[in-house]
């Protein structure tokens, strides 16, 4: 439990879910925290994390040491919401900033609520143009230590039975959004010509997606590839299987912001992604890899094809990757970016 008085930043997360903006907070704040009071608040967060309890909030009243008021950084709807009741009708010492990683026109509701904050950060250039007020682009980083090219590759029977074989990679949930089913077409088109490849999705299927996942089994199956086309489930050490992995695709329909691309570039592996999320903005078009249209399986495998017969093409594209994310896109640069956000809300008070 952090000093309060010493809490200046708080970044609330208010579902108990495990989503994009859970995995943003966990990787974040203990980097932020090392030269900044923050906490977070909220259900469904690791205990290793510096944390607020519910029974703290009527102590928000008083302003934290140094700071003429704390910052309330919400990334969701309720996140929004909390602080407006907050700032507006308990009249708390907060100033608001909200992080948006939406790319669609939001509702009249969202709207609403993003009026009402002082600051707004978006994750990409493709989320800042459904905006409708002015904002900074601040980019998700990733963590270069945990995802690197050198490290521990994965273990148990899928891994056995790849080992010595080249493998395509998929992962994210299991289900139509996320275009397993496109990675799957691809992958049934492309792998008869490709004896010494192997394909593998990482993730898990919900209970309302398992029929789905049981539909792409079966087409695996018809195709007679279901010991070349694998399903790993949720892993323990997804880090592990970004270094295994020789290719990675990123097939989604539509995504907020999408981490795997990066995750797989800062792991040396070349990249095929549709352009949905800021896929566009990360990945360097024919110098880390490919970006194809949305929904489109034809046109995914059409660019997956040619790193399966090109080494040469394919690991000069992993280097690249790798050189792109370690300089562009480290965890810390996307702290320092959103120190700067901070410190110009704390300034704009003096």
């Amino acid at each position: 439990m952090p000093e309060l008085a010493e809490t200046t930043v708080i970044a609330p997360n208010l579902k108990r879910r495990l989503s994009g903006v859970t995995s943003t907070i966990v990787q974040l704040v203990p980097l932020q925290a090392r030269s900044l009071g923050i906490a977070t608040l909220g259900p469904g967060l690791p205990n290793h994390l510096p944390k607020l309890r519910w029974r703290d909030l009527p102590k928000l009243w008083g302003r934290p040491n140094g700071r003429p008021f704390r910052i309330w950084h919400a990334r969701r709807n309720p996140e929004m919401l909390a602080g407006v009741v907050l700032r507006d009708g308990l009249r708390m010492p907060l100033r608001l900033l909200f992080t948006s990683a939406a790319q669609r026109h939001h509702t009249a509701w969202t709207r609403f609520l993003i009026s009402r904050m002082d600051a707004v950060v978006a994750t990409s250039e493709r989320s800042r143009a459904f905006l409708k007020v002015p904002a900074r682009v601040v980019m998700h980083g990733i963590d270069c230590e945990r995802f690197r090219p050198d490290g521990p590759m994965p273990s148990g029977p899928i891994a056995e039975h790849l080992a010595g074989r080249r493998i395509v990679g998929c992962s994210g949930r299991i289900r139509h959004q996320k275009g397993t089913d496109l990675f799957v077409e691809a992958m049934i088109a492309l792998l008869p010509d490709h004896p010494d490849w192997s394909a593998v999705v990482t993730g898990r299927a919900t209970s309302d997606n398992e029929s789905f996942a049981a539909g792409l089994r079966r087409r695996i199956d018809g195709a007679g590839l279901g010991d070349r086309i694998l399903f790993a489930g949720e892993v323990d050490d997804i880090a592990a299987w970004f270094r295994r992995f020789d290719l990675y695709v990123a097939p989604p329909r539509n995504e907020g912001f999408g981490l795997t691309p990066l995750e797989a570039m800062a792991s040396g592996t070349a990249v095929v992604a549709s352009d949905a999320g800021a896929f566009r903005e990360l990945i360097v078009e024919g110098v880390t890899g490919r970006v194809v249209p949305a929904g489109d399986a034809g046109a995914l495998a059409l660019a997956i094809a040619p790193y399966l017969s090109n080494d040469a093409m394919r690991l000069a594209a992993g280097t690249a990757g790798l050189d792109h994310v370690r300089q562009n896109f480290p965890l810390e640069r996307e702290v320092a970016e959103l120190r700067s956000v901070y410190e110009a809300l704390w300034s704009s008070a003096s």
